[in-house]
């Protein structure tokens, strides 16, 4: 039947230790093939945690699946930061324009809810009020709102 093994990686920096090495030592499989495949599949998000799930099949072959990093990741790359504000709605890490918005939508596409490019965009708003930015200037709640009712259809 074989076995799953997730799990979340520095993207091009995986290593044998936890938590790949100690779920995948008991299957059998060769450990270091699939650090390498790893690191070969992640290396363009450099810099980024992305999420893995390694297969491992009966006769100890595997395949490597690799999802897209957390929102929140893409937003950090996509604004240069390096963490968002501590302390959500009282200090604003950064301002984010509804283009960067609009990219990071694009990144994690299917991986959200939303069933259009506006819909998406709103969830990353979501995502950016909780690690303390800004649109545009705005709360990104306020900012979601006005996307509702339509006030930037034009830039979609």
């Amino acid at each position: 039947m074989g076995e799953t093994v997730e799990a979340l990686v520095e993207a091009g920096k995986a290593n044998a230790g936890p938590p790949l090495g100690p779920a995948l030592g008991p299957s059998g499989v060769n450990v270091k093939a699939v650090i390498d495949e790893i690191n070969a599949k992640t290396k363009a998000m450099a810099g980024m945690k992305v999420p893995v799930k390694v297969k491992v099949a009966d006769d100890k072959s595997f395949s490597i699946s690799v999802g897209t990093p957390p929102a929140a990741s893409l937003v950090k790359q996509v604004l240069g930061l390096a963490k968002g504000s501590g302390e959500a709605g009282t200090v604003v890490a950064a301002d984010m324009t509804l283009e960067q918005a609009m990219t990071v939508a694009k990144q994690k596409g299917p991986a959200l809810t939303g069933g259009d490019l506006k819909a998406m965009t709103s969830e990353i708003l979501g995502v950016a009020k909780s690690m303390g930015l800004t649109c545009e200037g705005q709360d990104p709640k306020a900012f979601q709102a006005k996307l509702r009712a339509g006030d930037y259809d034009d830039r979609f």
